[in-house]
């Protein structure tokens, strides 16, 4: 996408069934860009609302071209909405990502831009606090500190996807190509001068969550699949303590033959070997699995998004775009 020379900064919200929400972050965002003291342009991004997102997204972005509506053909998840709106960030010093539900305060974006200013490429927020449940908040805590151990690399712990990005790193994220997309991982893995932001997150104003079970599992296994060779490793070390305790135990039945004559049998020994063993393979196989089902997905090559509709300086794009890929270097 080009730059207008105007815009320093780009807002990006994703939105998916976000109509209960929207007028509260109309509010904000137009109070927060009213008094910035450098130029914004805010991209609404609809992943396939059923509701009227898409309409409202629509009614704001004609009556105000501060504004810049990005509608997708069906709903693609929240990783590749964010997507679509980094490949249209006109912001020439970089741009900023927020979730829609405005649990991530968008008055933060000055903070934000000061750091910006003194030579940060990556400003992430750390979350102090969470407004969710205890099991959530558990379930989070030991899964940032799992990924932080196994990763080939620092991905910093309880910072999600709000952030400020600077123009370089928004250019580098948009040239990678990959299709189970894990955007905090991608942007620590890009590098640059990088520093964390602490900050309370609110709790949902309105509507329902929807990172359900699955989807916080499918996200947590994109950050551990993507970034870190230890599922790989671990089938090595499975197979290494499985010959180990399979030698103790033929070391065990040599000895009770030599001294004793009498072999340990049974068929509860035979169905436990059994189902160890079996286990162990199985577990094996679906962690390679897991990288053969990413190899697919990403030989296919397909489109990252597809784009309904984008309305832009207070009009329609006539033409609009049908498909978005990420951009090539």
């Amino acid at each position: 996408m080009n730059n207008i020379t105007g815009i320093d900064i780009s807002i990006i919200a994703p939105l998916y069934n976000e109509e209960q929400v929207f007028s509260q972050l109309i509010e904000r965002l137009q109070s927060v860009i009213d008094k910035t003291p450098f130029a914004c342009e805010v991209i609404l991004v609809n992943d396939g609302s059923s509701d009227n997102t898409a309409a409202l997204i629509e009614e704001i972005c004609l009556k105000d071209s501060r504004f810049t509506g990005i509608l997708l053909s069906r709903n693609h998840g929240h990783q590749l909405a964010v997507t679509a709106g980094l490949a249209s960030v006109r912001g020439k010093q970089g741009a900023m990502i927020i979730d829609g539900d405005l649990q991530d305060p968008p008055e933060l974006v000055n903070e934000f831009y000061k750091l910006l200013q003194q030579g940060y490429d990556v400003i992430y927020a750390v979350r102090k606090n969470r407004k969710e449940s205890f099991l959530k908040k558990m379930a989070y805590a030991v899964y940032y500190r799992l990924q932080k151990k196994i990763s080939s690399f620092n991905i910093p712990i309880d910072s999600g996807d709000f952030s400020m990005l600077s123009r370089r790193v928004v250019d580098n994220m948009s040239m990678m190509p990959e299709q189970s997309r894990y955007l905090r991982g991608m942007r620590a893995w890009i590098g640059f001068k990088q520093i964390g932001y602490e900050y309370d997150r609110d709790e949902r104003h309105a509507g329902e969550t929807k990172y359900s079970w699955s989807k916080l599992f499918e996200l947590a296994f994109n950050g551990i699949f993507n970034f870190s060779d230890f599922p790989v490793r671990i089938i090595s070390r499975l197979g290494l303590i499985t010959i180990f305790f399979s030698l103790i135990y033929f070391v065990y039945n040599v000895y009770r033959k030599i001294y004793y004559n009498d072999v340990p049998h049974g068929f509860t020994a035979t169905i436990l070997a059994i189902i160890m063993f079996s286990g162990v393979q199985l577990l094996s196989l679906g962690l390679i699995g897991e990288y053969v089902l990413r190899i697919y997905n990403q030989v296919r090559n397909r489109p990252l998004f597809i784009v309904d509709k984008i309305i832009q300086d207070g009009r329609e794009n006539p033409a609009g775009i049908v498909s978005e890929r990420s951009k090539k270097p």
